[in-house]
């Protein structure tokens, strides 16, 4: 699976490049799954485009609340009524920026599930994390507040994504062995409480991702996909990254 995470990025010309070329060039290699996560203005235009094709697309953030006075939220079933079928929920730049918590990220996935939407639940370190060695702990923490709040067979209604903070939109990427290990570590950390789910249960890895580096992170035994940032700005680039997945499946 790859998920385009375009940001606060974007207009409604180059929209209509990026997706059209990105249905045309993908037609045949449709060996993966591709999800296209826009603004929530640009959710219209993704679903007159993608509508029928084999191009799935899906916010970038919701509320916890279906409706009600919470000026500048988006709510579940606005997501559904625009076609989503994917959310992101607890992207770093949310919860440095947005006051996302565990325990927010951690209801809004249950929401999400119990809304008919499919959860892309991020996970990841900061760099002085990193550097301390405690990127185990700090993935954990933030998959258990999931766990803790829709149980571990609620995960099977998401999918999760490892992204460590140091590696996103900086152009250093982590290695194919040091995603691995952490991905690995998820999934036995799963395993543990359920072997069916671990073995089943889509695992991403995001943080500059691109055509250069996405085939050695595809060969990863425990490496489902990519959450695509800066490179799903670039047409030809994502394009590429689609297709090394499509090719490794």
């Amino acid at each position: 699976m790859v998920v385009a995470n375009r940001k606060m990025n974007g207009d409604i010309p180059s929209n209509q490049l990026f997706l059209e070329k990105l249905v045309a060039e993908t037609q045949l290699h449709q060996q993966a799954d591709y999800v296209v996560c826009m603004p929530h203005p640009y959710l219209y235009q993704a679903q007159s485009i993608l509508e029928h094709t084999h191009i799935h697309w899906g916010g970038q953030n919701m509320s916890r609340y279906q409706s009600g006075a919470h000026t500048g939220s988006v709510s579940p079933p606005m997501l559904k009524e625009f076609g989503c079928k994917y959310v992101i929920i607890g992207h770093s730049e949310r919860r440095m920026h947005g006051h996302d918590t565990d325990l927010s990220t951690g209801e809004r996935f249950e929401v999400a599930v119990k809304s008919g939407l499919i959860p892309i639940f991020c996970m990841g370190e900061t760099l002085e994390e990193y550097e301390d060695g405690a990127t185990d702990i700090v993935t954990i923490r933030q998959l258990n507040a999931v766990i803790h709040e829709i149980g571990v067979q609620g995960l099977a209604g998401g999918i999760l994504a490892y992204e460590p903070v140091w590696a996103i939109g900086t152009g250093k990427a982590a290695t194919p062995e040091h995603a691995q290990n952490v991905l690995g570590f998820l999934r036995g950390h799963i395993e543990i409480l359920d072997a069916e789910l671990a073995q089943n249960i889509r695992i991403l890895y995001g943080g500059s991702v691109n055509s250069l580096n996405a085939k050695q992170l595809f060969d990863m035994p425990d490496i489902d996909g990519a959450l695509v940032g800066t490179a799903s700005l670039n047409p030809e680039e994502f394009i590429a990254i689609c297709l090394a997945a499509s090719n490794a499946s």
